[in-house]
């Protein structure tokens, strides 16, 4: 369809978003009144301006003219200017004085605005003082103006060149035009990829140092984001090559820049050069002397100790279990204990007796847990109150969107008012968590860590709970014994046997444990579709939404794109009494269900009580996080949300890539939660994808039924491939390297 170009005058704003400059307004054009959308942030009521695009039909508002581009265009009358004056938003003219400034200067208005706004005072009501204030507006007006002009002419978006305008000011032109790479480096949200678009228009050269160094640090960056502390130097270049595309032995040199600059660091361990973006390499270090330091201080068991701790580990009934009394002993007698262990081997009533002792004792506890699903089965686990790590943490957001002032409250000057803290579900604690919450960990206090060391690493970077073990320096006990066997479910007993490498026996007829075979993409997909609209919420007397479905990818017939496309369609498909919203990363309805894909520490949030009044605040909205979408408001563009523990939070439109359907997601993503039941469709996969811990990890979130859709044989195959994905962090060797220390 060709593109219509409108002239016209602004009447009147309906709204402006000021983050993204999405704008509804209404111009007069050829004495007629249109109604305009689009991003045109920045502009005025009174202002002339240039619109193209195209005329849509809009299902609630009727016909309205959507602008892909606009340029706002000087008066071309004095009625123009006047109006211009009068609506622009300039502080001390209104109408009546629009109208003098007009009689007064004519035509020649606008240029005594730019070069001689000195001259206002000639005009009755204007003082020298009134004169030159006007003249500041107009001038801050314009050269933001200019500066939104200039920047999308590089397709940089509204938004954007807000945050650059604001960042540069008048050194935006020289930055944008010699390194435009500065700007990955000083605004977050902005990766190479947007700033080597931009490099590439303004004709940098693809060799350009600039463009090296900032295309080298942007894949140390996003191994972060794959999970990756750091990189070995070989596959640094080689991805380093493969993204900026030039020869490898221009960028040694470039590397011993970075380090020179402290923004990269390298560690030699044997034969491996290791390569660290700065922030991590020292998180690293630092996380592994603060557990050192913690696990310093040993305490002996005397007569009166060793009594108490019979007598509660008899009444719990653990007496009769060595692992499990030996958990005990530790929390008691060193700084860091370790407890890992599968399902039905007894965590919660090892940790239950721990808890006992400790309070026994006259000991202070705090219980925490990374998601707020985890901390609520602790509580319900244990009858004490757990919460999530950033609560625990007190964790500090940014309403203005100030990164540097998101915090958390409790640090080392701070610390937390606790002799223990206990923290469940560990192996999805990463480095970045690890570090904060060793900081607000007092030197005095015990520390136990809870988890299951044969599950999926953390989505985020670093191996924590692996590299402790690993280590060999902390007391790690290992509750490895099934109680209640004759009662245990095939969910328990079949995730140990994955654990171990032995045999799942697929033919079983099992209440929790159930293999639907399809051997076609299309067949399983019809099969999840009914298991989760008809059978599994009858059998379980649970609502669909409560149902999980988990998948190992995102791309495929069986991805989490397409899965969710065509679970959408069959739990919640369109109605006319379901208000929805289409945007280039997906359709999203009241009803769905979705998750948070990234941390968005600023996200301000409500908890309400019946009568609609808030009764709690707070800010950040974390990775993984699942909820519902409550409304959709087409005229203020934003969706409401409530995730778990009734915490509502709103979206623009704009800010909805940071959300996703999620009836169906990996199972990394669903590390820490429990479902009363999950399907999991398998056909085939990459093999270092489809190995032991991801199928192991996948099986041990059901809590009543694991109903597994597709080929058998691939459960198998991943049962026995022991193989995991190879993931780069160095805490172990920090961890063994420091002990070596006399001080950390």
């Amino acid at each position: 369809m060709a593109l219509v170009t409108l002239r016209g005058y602004v009447d009147h704003i309906i709204y402006s978003n000021p983050d993204n400059g999405y704008t509804v307004l209404e111009l007069v054009c050829n004495g007629e009144v249109l109604t305009l959308t689009g991003s045109m942030g920045g502009i005025s009521e009174g202002e002339s301006i240039s619109a193209e695009g195209e005329f849509v039909t809009h299902p609630s508002y009727g016909e309205q003219f959507a602008v892909s581009r606009f340029e706002i265009t000087e008066p071309e009358d004095l009625d123009s200017i006047e109006r211009y004056l009068s609506f622009g938003g300039i502080k001390g003219i209104g109408k009546a004085m629009a109208a003098r400034i007009v009689k007064h200067f004519k035509y020649d208005t606008l240029r005594v605005l730019d070069e001689e706004p000195e001259r206002l005072a000639e005009i009755k009501g204007i003082s020298p003082r009134g004169a030159s204030l006007i003249a500041e507006q107009v001038a801050e007006k314009r050269e933001l103006r200019q500066a939104m002009m200039f920047l999308q002419r590089y397709g940089i978006s509204y938004a954007l060149a807000v945050k650059i305008y604001d960042t540069y000011g008048p050194e935006l032109y020289s930055i944008v035009e010699t390194n435009p790479y500065q700007i990955a480096d000083d605004i977050p949200g902005v990766g190479f990829k947007i700033a080597d678009g931009i490099a590439e228009k303004t004709g940098i050269a693809f060799d350009s140092d600039f463009r090296i160094r900032s295309g080298i640090y942007y894949v140390l960056l996003n191994a972060v984001n794959h999970g990756h502390v750091y990189l070995p130097m070989e596959l640094l270049l080689e991805q380093a090559q493969a993204l900026l595309s030039v020869p490898a032995d221009l960028m040694d040199r470039h590397v011993m820049d970075l380090v020179i600059d402290k923004r990269v660091m390298l560690k030699k361990v044997e034969d491996e050069t290791r390569v660290y973006a700065a922030v991590y390499y020292y998180m690293e270090q630092n996380v592994a002397r603060m557990l050192l330091m913690l696990n310093g201080h040993v305490d002996s068991m005397d007569e009166e100790v060793t009594a108490e701790l019979d007598r509660i580990t008899a009444a719990e009934g653990l007496d009769a279990d060595e692992q499990q009394y030996k958990a005990v002993c530790s929390a008691l007698t060193h700084g860091v204990t370790v407890i890992t262990g599968g399902p039905g081997t007894g965590k919660t009533t090892t940790i239950n007796a721990i808890i006992k002792l400790l309070e026994h004792r006259g000991k202070t506890l705090k219980l925490a847990a990374p998601t707020g699903r985890a901390a609520k089965r602790m509580t319900e686990a244990t009858g004490h109150d757990a919460m999530t790590i950033h609560r625990l943490l007190e964790f500090v957001g940014s309403p203005e969107g100030d990164d540097a002032s998101v915090h958390f409250e409790k640090n080392e000057a701070n610390p937390l008012e606790a002799d223990v803290v206990i923290i469940d579900e560990v192996s999805m604690v990463d480095i970045f968590l690890m570090n904060a919450l060793l900081k607000a960990v007092p030197p005095w206090a015990r520390l136990i860590l809870v988890g299951d060391v044969n599950q999926l690493p953390s989505v985020g970077p670093g191996n924590v709970l692996g590299d402790m073990v690993d280590s060999g320096l902390f007391e790690v006990v290992r509750l490895n014994r099934i109680f209640r066997q004759s009662e245990a479910g095939d969910i328990v007993l079949n995730a140990h046997r994955i654990c171990n490498g032995e045999p799942v026996d697929t033919e079983k007829k099992s209440r929790d444990f159930v293999f639907v075979r399809r051997n076609e993409s299309g067949r399983v997909l019809g099969a999840v579709c009914t298991l989760l609209k008809e059978k599994l919420p009858a059998y379980l007397s649970v609502q669909p939404q409560q149902i999980q479905v988990l998948t190992p990818m995102r791309k495929g017939a069986l991805g989490v794109e397409h899965l969710n496309t065509v679970l959408q369609e069959a739990l919640n498909p369109p109605s006319k009494d379901k208000r929805e919203m289409t945007m280039p990363w997906g359709v999203f309805r009241e009803g769905d269900k979705v998750m948070q894909i990234r941390n968005d520490y600023q996200r301000e949030w409500d908890v309400k009580n019946d009568a609609g009044f808030t009764t709690e605040h707070g800010a950040g909205i974390f990775n993984g996080d699942i909820g519902t979408v409550l409304d959709i408001n087409h005229f203020a563009e934003e969706l409401t949300l409530e995730f778990d523990e009734g915490r509502r939070a709103v979206y623009a439109f704009k800010d909805t890539e940071e959300i996703e359907l999620a009836y169906a997601v990996t199972v990394h993503k669903s590390q820490g939660s429990e479902y009363p039941a999950v399907v999991i469709p398998l056909i085939s996969g990459p093999r270092p994808l489809m190995n032991r811990n991801l199928i192991y990890t996948a099986v041990t979130r059901a809590k009543e039924c694991v109903c597994i859709v597709g080929i058998p044989e691939t459960f198998l195959a991943m049962a026995a491939n022991d193989e995991e994905q190879k993931r780069y962090s160095g805490l172990c060797d920090f961890l063994k390297e420091l002990s070596e220390w006399e001080e950390y």
